[in-house]
């Protein structure tokens, strides 16, 4: 699982500094940069936190963030297809 990486491509899809998505999440900006290099675990209130401040469902920030063999169960071309929409769905959606 990367969350780090689903964090960062997120907030650069929402068009959102890195500063303005922590004040969103309630913490710092070294702490997010910390994340989205993956040299942090955050716990889930951190992530419903984030979620939230992307205005996406924490569930798209691990569908996004699975790695191979995450995703075992589902099939591989419906996945990618998920995935698109996912990521179409932040360009089309604004945050409040």
């Amino acid at each position: 699982m990367n969350l780090g990486k689903s964090i960062h491509t997120c907030r650069v899809k929402r068009g959102l500094s890195q500063a303005e998505l922590a004040r969103r999440a309630g913490c710092s900006v070294s702490y997010l940069s910390m994340l989205e290099n993956s040299k942090r675990d955050p716990t889930m209130s951190t992530v419903q936190s984030i979620a939230s401040g992307l205005g996406v469902p924490v569930e798209i920030l691990f569908f996004l963030g699975a790695e191979r063999g995450e995703l075992a169960g589902i099939d591989k071309e419906l996945a990618g297809q998920l995935a698109l929409t996912a990521l179409e769905l932040l360009d089309e959606q604004p945050v409040n």
